[in-house]
């Protein structure tokens, strides 16, 4: 029996199951296949089921999603030669999956050398206070200085965070200490502003009870004007029913009381006097009409 045939053809069902994986390749939607041939780059392929020829063809895949890349603390000089020692992130994604393959054999190790390199310039060019005050300048300067850079090899920098800053001992120290400064600082303005809020609130408080006092004495002597004023037309009422020989009768009876204190001296009202004038005058007519009634009843 011949086995031969039977031989190669085992062979090449096993050279199929082996290449067939190798030859189709299903590509996802966030990457694409930078393919060679024969050591030349072809073009780009994907997404979605890709065919490519065993052997003959070598693809490398590249992700377009964005990714971050960690530079661990590097130490820089600032203008004022103060050493700090900075960390940050990058924030990068493929724009052109040809030339991240063509242009930079490792991508990561290039950028760390160029972040590393770019950080010394930007912080050479600022000052300590700057350094620390102003990050998002820094940020925007990094990410500018570096985009430059990987812009050549189809990446872009969309982002650069510096996540901590570490300046010089003697530089935290201070920091500390203005710290402290700027708390205690900060308590005392708050002590007082509740001091004058509290004095503001008892001035408030005796002024608005010096009115209420001034408003219920206004009231008060309103209401005595307004009784003294009702008992006076209540006595010129009663005065007006009164007759003269009444009136008379009055004065003499306060004139009675005067004469029996024991003062030497009185101030006696013009129109006293004048009143008395007057009774006088009606107890003559009194007297008079008396006696020539009298007479002409003798004479009767």
């Amino acid at each position: 029996m011949n086995l031969g045939p039977l031989i190669a053809l085992v062979v090449i069902v096993v050279l199929i199951l082996l290449l067939v994986p190798r030859a189709i390749k299903i590509v996802p939607e966030y990457s694409r296949l930078v393919l060679f041939r024969l050591g030349r780059c072809v073009g780009i392929r994907g997404p979605g089921l890709v065919i490519i020829i065993p052997i003959i063809d070598r693809v490398v895949r590249v992700d377009l999603r964005e990714a971050f890349l960690e530079i661990p603390h590097q130490t820089a000089i600032t203008e004022d030669n103060a050493p700090i020692a900075i960390d940050f992130i990058i924030f990068h994604k493929v724009v052109d999956a040809e030339m991240s393959v063509l242009r930079v054999q490792n991508f990561a190790g290039a950028a760390q050398n160029i972040a590393a390199t770019t950080l010394r310039s930007v912080v050479g060019d600022m000052t300590l206070d700057d350094v620390l005050s102003k990050r998002e300048e820094m940020n925007t300067l990094l990410q500018t200085k570096l985009d430059e850079v990987t812009e050549r090899w189809g990446v872009k920098v969309t982002n650069v965070e510096v996540r901590e800053i570490v300046p010089p001992p003697a530089v935290q120290e201070a920091m500390t200490r203005q710290m402290s400064a700027e708390r205690t600082r900060r308590a005392v303005v708050t002590e007082a502003e509740g001091s004058k809020q509290a004095a503001v609130t008892v001035a408030e408080g005796a002024k608005q009870a010096a009115i209420l006092e001034a408003e219920g004495e206004r009231q008060a002597a309103i209401l005595r004007a307004e009784g003294f004023s009702l008992a006076l037309d209540k006595i010129f009422q009663v005065a007006k029913t009164l007759d003269a020989n009444t009136m008379s009768l009055q004065y003499l009876e306060a004139l009675k009381q005067i004469g029996s204190s024991k003062s030497t001296k009185f101030v006696v009202p013009m129109e006293l006097s004048n009143l008395l004038s007057s009774v006088v005058g009606r107890t003559g007519q009194a007297f008079g009409n008396a006696a020539s009634t009298g007479n002409g009843t003798s004479a009767g």
